[in-house]
């Protein structure tokens, strides 16, 4: 591969993993807030309301890093891949454009009365700011997606006499079947993300003996939540998104389940060592006619193996590929455990005074920032070496007059900004989680 391509690949990869990071947060936070702030609408308990205040100002720091590390991309899209911009961007501008305009500009605007205007708005007016920014977040989570699905399944499009890519239908851009599952799935994950973010920190709260109905509180709300989180995420939204890869992109699922040679009574490898020189994979645990069953709901149907496309069209890293699909899977279904034994001991009422698992909450909070970022892996990875899939190769797409030394400096100099401001997000974030709801700091 082209030394300028790989750091162009690695510095867009480095920015939006980064970048995802607070976004998958805010994605779930929005909905637990707003769960929040109804319950303190209905009950009319002031406790509900301080636990809303108290996530709002948690995701506030969230959505502000999530801005600042996501402009940028923007820009890369220039800088970077401008030769898949010149031909794409009449098509992926509505998308990204709608977002900006529409859905982040609600979500900012009614984020700062979420923050600020609780005593000029009222209950009713800050439970709607809730509302907003519930809808606003996701509402741009969704056109995001929609952007990406599209480079996924290019729909609704046509060719110009330059080669240059038309739009031709927006309903086929904004409607793409691919887009519906994305978004669903993705969604589901940033909503498991946040339902773990609130159950460790209200099992920290438990443990340290300090806020302590406050950290029931996040239990409740958060393993009730995520429970339904965790199931939805592997079904049936994961199982259609895979459906999806089984139909458009077969090299991709061939791949992503180290599937070399076709047949009939496909297996489903559990664990295994991709061997792509040998076609094989090393070390195998699989479980036999279960790959057949999950593609195409039957026991002994022909699965197409990577043996059946032309090299040329496979991804370009698949142990990479494998490895990431099966650390997503591998985690959610850890999670279904966690919030299943969870939601069990909460509906026996022992779930706030079982030590073992409240530290089980505790240290599985980074998990699902690592399987979300895996489940994006397997996307983009898999999508290789398309950049748009069947249309752009990715060797079309990127800046070939930007140098790989230009290339690192940029990438370089992005560490080290970014390595910045998470430090001061995370200290932003533990000075609250230390101060804990219903409390002020100390004045000076």
């Amino acid at each position: 591969m082209d030394s300028a391509l790989a750091l162009h690949r690695f510095h867009f990869a480095f920015t939006i993993t980064f970048h995802y990071l607070f976004v998958q947060l805010t994605l779930g936070l929005a909905l637990l807030i707003f769960i929040l702030k109804t319950m303190a609408l209905r009950t009319g308990n002031e406790h509900y309301n301080d636990t809303a205040r108290f996530w709002a100002k948690i995701f506030a720091v969230n959505f502000a890093l999530g801005v600042v590390t996501g402009i940028p991309m923007e820009f890369q899209f220039g800088t970077n891949w401008s030769r898949f911009s010149k031909a794409a961007g009449g098509v992926i501008g509505h998308t990204l454009g709608m977002e900006g305009l529409y859905s982040f500009f609600l979500e900012s605007s009614f984020l700062g009365l979420l923050i600020f205007g609780e005593k000029i708005m009222g209950r009713v007016g800050h439970w709607f700011s809730a509302l907003a920014v519930w809808v606003g977040s996701w509402l741009s989570g969704y056109l995001i997606v929609a952007t990406d699905a599209w480079m996924q399944r290019p729909v609704g499009y046509e060719l110009g006499p330059h080669g240059e890519i038309i739009l031709n239908s927006w309903s086929a851009l904004i409607f793409n079947d691919w887009a519906a599952w994305q978004f669903m799935h993705t969604i589901l994950g940033g909503v498991v993300t946040g339902c773990f973010a609130m159950a460790s920190l209200g099992a920290f709260y438990l443990l340290m003996g300090k806020h302590q109905d406050y950290g029931r509180t996040f239990l409740r709300v958060s393993v009730t939540t995520g429970l339904l989180a965790t199931l939805l995420v592997a079904f049936p939204t994961g199982d259609q998104q895979g459906a999806l890869v089984a139909r458009h992109q077969g090299p991709t699922l061939a791949a992503m389940e180290g599937h070399f040679e076709t047949g009939p009574a496909a297996p489903m490898a559990i664990l295994g060592q991709p061997d792509v020189e040998q076609r094989r994979l090393d070390n195998p645990f699989v479980l036999p006619g279960v790959l057949s069953m999950i593609v195409h709901k039957r026991w002994d149907a022909e699965v197409r193996g990577l043996d059946a496309f032309p090299k040329e069209n496979w991804p370009d890293n698949i142990p990479l590929l494998f490895y990431s699909f099966h650390i997503m899977v591998g985690l959610g279904t850890i999670f279904i455990a966690i919030m299943g034994l969870s939601a069990l001991q909460l509906w026996r009422g022992k779930l706030f005074t079982f030590k073992p698992l409240l530290w089980a909450l505790l240290l599985a909070m980074p998990l699902p920032y690592v399987a979300n970022t895996a489940g994006w892996m397997t996307a983009e990875v898999g999508r290789q070496p398309w950049l748009i899939y069947g249309l752009m190769r990715t060797t079309a797409g990127f800046s070939n007059r930007v140098s790989s030394g230009n290339a690192m400096f940029t990438l370089f100099g992005f560490m080290g900004i970014y390595s910045v401001l998470l430090m001061l997000g995370l200290f932003l974030i533990w000075r609250e989680i230390e101060h804990g709801p219903g409390s002020a700091p100390a004045a000076h």
